[in-house]
Parts: structure tokens; sequence; C-alpha cells
């Protein structure tokens, strides 16, 4: 007889642990004896160990899975494993990462820990194949269509229709059925959120925000009139993939040199050749019905912006057109307009900005590409893959974040619908406008960042970081990656992952060509971009758009949700008074800034870029590419935390030490 020493590890989960029997069996090119683990399940104890000891008569050789089976005791109850370690009596310890909930009775086959292609795996075991894990999965996790036009979705009833694994812990439960409905409590608020009036002095709305400040916020109220501060924002704020930079004005911005340079000093062709011209077009907005809140019509524009890089680099707004039809009720309006008339300009600008970065910047192309980048990880790749194991921390809460977000946010009743211009039909007209303009390019910072023309210019930080980031993350994931795809040839024979990117492609971009997007992989780099893109979409570029949006917005004039007025149409008439009346009304404000507050609000359980406490890869290389991944970041958030230390304002949001790992804000 020989012995098999086996550990059973229950994850670091509330309600992890069992009352239920269960049951373990060793699978190599022989079987053990189905054996009973010990019932050592305390549900107040994590980290949990059970150890045992299996007799079988010979060596059952080299381990490949092992079964593991939970049967009902007292009533249906679920169960957590971590991991599963074996010490044979040869003296070799295997790893089996599991990680996954148990909630029923079958069997289920938990893999030796070291990541297997599907050309390379040789595994035959009566009962388990990779093919028919993938089918099994492909029942669970089923596509389902949102609203035609934009990414599908994950099929789900409700809550408790949601796979298991995909699911908020406990602790994220908690927290965010606390933070739903008490956000409005937390900002003190909560006293005028039915209030429909609109705010007579700039007095009261600073009021609104005094609960919760950051250096940003406050630095937001004491410049969010100043051009340099509006300009900075376009590098630098919520929304920093728009400008681009100028070498001709298009067709209907009809901006001429005597507006812009009245001193004669400058024109606009030489300024241009320079490359100190920039624009920010937000065409996608053109159309777009906007909402009635409150029983009245709100106003949503389509500004063209023209910005000019200064000497002292700054850059300045030098025109604003609110409308992208050419029209004498469509005045350029300019810095050397009165007050009045070129700050409204300026906050249709900041309305208009809002609006498209949170459904296109930060819904679209951060949480609906990266549900689309999990379905496909869920349905196409068995557990034992390499990029199974590389991607599956960067879906963490993903479908249940967007399962909520389609439910409270952008449904009938919902947040967004409610208190933005663009809410109900324009949500929807938006994202499908977005998703057909998106293309592969724009969503690889490097490429994105030399198509739009800003490789130097100063003071950006968010390309900076970004692009630092995404090379520490493509030295990774090519590193990694590179172990198991040795030639192209591997990449063209795996069929799992080509059926990944498949998906990818025709449920995530509608089989649109015109976005670029791989259809199918031919070479090693190929798949490594794109698996780079993956990862920095799901953390890098989610923090980017999304972690600021408080302290950008909690002065709402910086950017308002909806406004009540029309543009004006003509100089000279816009007052103070112009302005608060076309604010959103109190009720509007404030549950906008709940829901800004929400989002960008950190959960206590987050995990950041570079952490594993699931440790899914076993074999000692990608262990040490994880080591040096971890320690690149480390120095790149020294060197972020050191320029920042000299900023006025400190650009955060790329900091390896605020980025999650996945797309997990608060909804």
């Amino acid at each position: 007889m020989v012995e098999y020493e086996v550990t059973v590890f229950t994850g670091k989960l509330d309600l992890a642990s069992t009352f239920d029997d269960v049951y373990i069996k060793l699978v190599g090119s022989d079987e053990s004896p189905r054996t009973q683990i010990p019932r050592k399940w305390i549900p107040s104890l994590k980290d949990t160990e059970s150890h045992l000891s299996i007799s079988c008569p010979k060596s059952l050789g080299k381990l490949v899975l092992v079964e593991l089976q939970k049967q009902n005791r007292f009533f249906e109850d679920s169960w957590h494993p971590a991991k599963v370690e074996v010490k044979s009596p040869e003296g070799h310890t295997y790893h089996f990462p599991v990680y996954h909930w148990i909630t029923d009775n079958e069997v289920h086959y938990i893999r030796e820990g070291t990541a297997l292609t599907v050309f390379e795996d040789k595994c035959s075991v009566d009962g388990y194949s990779r093919e028919e894990e993938i089918k099994k999965q492909q029942k669970v996790y089923c596509w389902d269509v949102y609203e035609e036009g934009i990414p599908h979705c994950l099929k789900a009833d409700g809550l408790t229709s949601l796979p298991y694994d995909i699911r908020f812990s406990f602790t994220k439960y908690a927290e965010i059925t606390y933070t739903a409905t008490t956000g409005l409590i937390e900002l003190e608020l909560i006293q005028i959120a039915e209030c429909k009036k609109n705010f007579t002095c700039i007095e009261d709305i600073s009021r609104l925000s005094h609960v919760h400040q950051s250096v940003t916020s406050d630095y937001v109220q004491k410049h969010w009139k100043d051009d340099a501060f509006f300009g900075y924002q376009f590098l630098n704020g919520v929304n920093p993939i728009l400008i681009r930079r100028c070498t001709a004005l298009p067709d209907n911005f009809g901006v001429t040199d005597e507006m812009v340079f009245s001193n004669g000093q400058h024109n606009l062709a030489e300024e241009m050749k320079k490359g100190n011209i920039f624009l920010c077009d937000y065409k996608l907005l053109d159309g777009v019905q906007a909402n009635t809140i409150n029983g009245k019509q709100q106003f949503l524009m389509a500004p063209l912006v023209l910005l000019q890089k200064t000497n002292d680099d700054k850059l300045m707004p030098i025109a604003i057109q609110l409308k992208q039809k050419p029209a004498e009720d469509n005045p350029i309006f300019l810095p050397t307009d009165s007050e009045y008339d070129w700050l409204l300009a300026k906050i249709f600008v900041r309305s208009a900005n809002f609006n498209l970065y949170e459904l296109n910047a930060h819904l679209l192309r951060t949480h609906l590409l990266a549900e689309v980048f999990a379905m496909s990880v869920f349905r196409n790749l068995p557990m034992v893959h390499p990029l199974y194991k590389l991607l599956i921390p960067h879906t963490r809460y993903t479908l249940n974040i967007n399962f909520l977000a389609r439910k409270l946010l952008i449904s009938k009743n919902g947040v967004f619908t409610q208190f933005t211009a663009s809410g109900g039909e324009g949500v929807f007209t938006i994202l499908k406008k977005s998703l057909s303009s998106l293309t592969y390019s724009s969503l690889c910072i490097p490429d994105d960042i030399a198509e739009r023309g800003l490789k130097d210019v100063p003071n950006f930080h968010y390309r900076d970081d970004g692009l630092k980031l995404w090379d520490i993350i493509h030295r990774f994931v090519k590193g990694t990656l590179s172990f198991y795809y040795k030639t192209d040839v591997e990449v063209e024979q795996d069929s799992e992952l080509q059926a990944w990117i498949k998906d990818i492609f025709q449920y995530g971009f509608l089989s649109l060509e015109s976005t670029g997007i791989p259809q199918k992989f031919t070479t090693v780099d190929e798949m490594v971009k794109f698996v780079t893109m993956v990862i920095f979409t799901c953390s890098a570029q989610h923090s980017a758009v999304n972690s600021g949006q408080y302290d950008f917005g909690a002065w709402m004039p910086n950017s308002p949700t909806s406004l009540q007025l029309p543009p004006p149409t003509k100089k000279g008439i816009a007052t103070e008074k112009t302005m608060l009346d076309c604010f959103p009304s109190v009720n509007t404000t404030v549950h906008g800034l709940a829901v800004m507050w929400l989002l960008s609000k950190q959960s206590s359980d987050r995990v950041l870029i570079g952490q594993y406490p699931e440790m899914r890869f076993t074999e000692e290389f990608p262990l040490q590419k994880i080591k040096e991944f971890q320690e690149e970041l480390k120095k790149l958030s020294a060197d972020i935390k050191a320029r920042n230390s000299s900023l006025d304002l400190p650009y955060i949001y790329l900091d390896p030490d605020v980025v999650e790992n996945s797309v997990s804000c608060e909804y």
C-alpha cells in the first residue's frame, strides 16, 4: 500500500465552508478510492484546511486531476474550495487550483495546475474532457441581447440566477446594498433629493460637495472657470480619449484667423503646421434626442472645440461651436466674448462631455467590452488553459456589476435614465453610434496616442502613465504566453484560443470588420497585443475613466449631467441668471452627485493590478513572471508618486496602487 497526503483548502470568502459531506478522488494513470474529506467546516472561519491520507494499493502514476463531489445533508448548501494539494509517495507535491463554487451534487473535475493548451493536453480520463467542460460552461454562460446594436451580455433573469462564480462576495453585497440605499445620506443630500427647484445662486451649489472633498475636487471648484483648466481636462480628466491634433479644420467649423488671432501675430495654418492646434469633436452626440426631466425638456449639444498650445505649454480653448451644423443661430464663441457668453459655451461643452464619456469612454469601452471578454473566457477556455489562468483575475465582479448597471442605471427607471440629458433612448443611440465608430487601434493606447497626434503634448499624464503601464502589461503577457506558445503555428492550431477571439468579434463587436478587431490569431505577437489590450481595458483604462468621476464632477458646474435651457443663439445676452437657470435642478444635481460618488468609490475587498490572491499558475516560470510584473508595477507607482509631489494637481488614476485588476466599481 502507498499513502497520499492530501490537504483541501476552503476559500477566503464568507460562507465558503459547507455542512455537506464532501468526497475526493485522485486520478492519474489509475484512480484512488473515493474518500470522504473529514468534516471540519466551520462557517465563521476562513482558510479552513482539512488533512487526510488516502491509501492505494499501488502508485497512481502522474496525477492529472482530482474529483470533488458534495452531497447535501440537511439543506441545499454551497462550498468554495480554494485548492487541493497532494503529496505523493514519491515525494512530489501536486497543486490543484479550484477557486470555484460547488453548489450541486455532481462530480467536479479539477485539473492539476500545470497550464496546458489543447494541442499539449494528453489527459484521457473517463467522464472528463476539455470539450465537455466547455459545453457545460456554455450552458451556464449564455449570450443575450439587451439592446440591438450594442455588445451582447450575459443572459440572466435576476440576481439569484447569476452563476455563483461571478457573483459579489458576501462582503461586497453588504457594502453595495449599504451604499446603494444610503449614498445620498453619505453625501448629506437626502433632505433635498426631491427638490425640483433651480439654483438661485452659486453659493448654494458649493454646499452640495462639502461632505466628501479631495485635492482634485477642491481644485476643480477653485479653477472651473479658468480656460487653462478647461483645456487641461481634455488631457487628464475623465475623458482623455477625445482630443486630437488638428491639421485641417472640419468643413462645419468655420473658425477664421480674425476670430482667434485678432492681433495678427499668428494664423491657424501656421499654428496647425507647428502642431499647436487641437480639436475635440462631440459629433457622436449629434441628433441625440435629449431627455425630459421633471416634466421639462433638457438640452444636449454636440460641440466642436478648438484649442491652442501656448508658449508656456498650456492648452487653451480658442473657439467653441455648440452645434454641428453652421448657422446664424449657431455662433462660434470666443474667449474675447462677454464673460457669461464664453462661460456658458464651456458649460455646454462640459455637459456634453459628461454624457459622452459616461456612455462611450466608461460604459461601452470598459464595462461592456470587459463583459464580452469575460463571457468569452468562460464559454471557450477550460480552467487548465494558460489564457484562462491569465485572464480570470481581470473578470472579477464584472458580470455582476454590469447586470446591476443594466437594472439600476440605464433601465427604464434607472438613475441615469431619470437624471441625465442623454437618459432614455439617447443612451442607446449614443452606445450604438459609439460602437459603430470604435476601432481596435483606439483601444490600444500606443496606437491611439499616435493616431491622435499626441505623442509630444506636454503635461499629458494619462498618456505618460498609460503608456508605461501598457508596456509593463505587454512584457508580462508576452513573457507568460510565449512560454506556452513557441511558434505562430501553435497559435493558429489552438482551437480554443481561436474560438475565444471569434466570440469576441461576433458578440462584442457585432462582426463589424470596420472596427479592425481580429477575427482570428495567426501569430504570437497578434495574440499578445490583443490580450494586453484586454487586461489594460479591464484594469488601467477603467481606472482612468472611472476613478476620477466624483473628483471632477462633485462641483456640478464643471460636469452638469443635464442642462435646462437651449444654447444661446446670439451673443451678448447671457448673464449669471442665464447660467443658473441653465444648470440642472437641485434633485437632478444631487442624484447625479450620488451616482458619481458610488461609481468612483473603492470597495474594501478590491484587488489591485498585479495582486493574485488566487494563484492559478503553479509552474515556476509564470510565477517568476508575476514577481517581475509586481516589481515593475511597484517602481511605476513610486515614479508616479514622485512626479505628483511636484504638481499643483496630482494625476493619480493610473498609479498601480489605485488601479483595480478588473472592472469592479460599485455598480
